[in-house]
């Protein structure tokens, strides 16, 4: 049976992928985004992971689609 699910360690890295590629570190991503830096920091590591809203906010302080975060995730989930 197929059981699929969803690594955190690679949700992490792909959202902390996208905020080193605009320049911004954690604190200023979280304020943005407004999360607390250990909770982004936590979910970067892998070890939370994020709500839908919470991508959300992520993915508006980064100014880039969600969809483009969760595709990222899917190419790096297939390898």
């Amino acid at each position: 049976m197929f059981n699929p699910t969803l690594d955190s360690k690679i949700v992490g890295e792909v959202i902390a992928e996208f905020r080193k590629r605009k320049g911004l570190s954690q604190e200023v991503l979280s304020g943005l985004a407004d999360i607390d830096r250990t909770h982004l920091s936590a979910i970067e590591r892998g070890t939370r992971k994020p709500t839908l809203e919470t991508l959300y906010r992520i993915c508006c302080a980064l100014d880039i689609k969600m969809e483009t975060v969760v595709h990222e995730i899917e190419l790096k989930i297939r390898k």
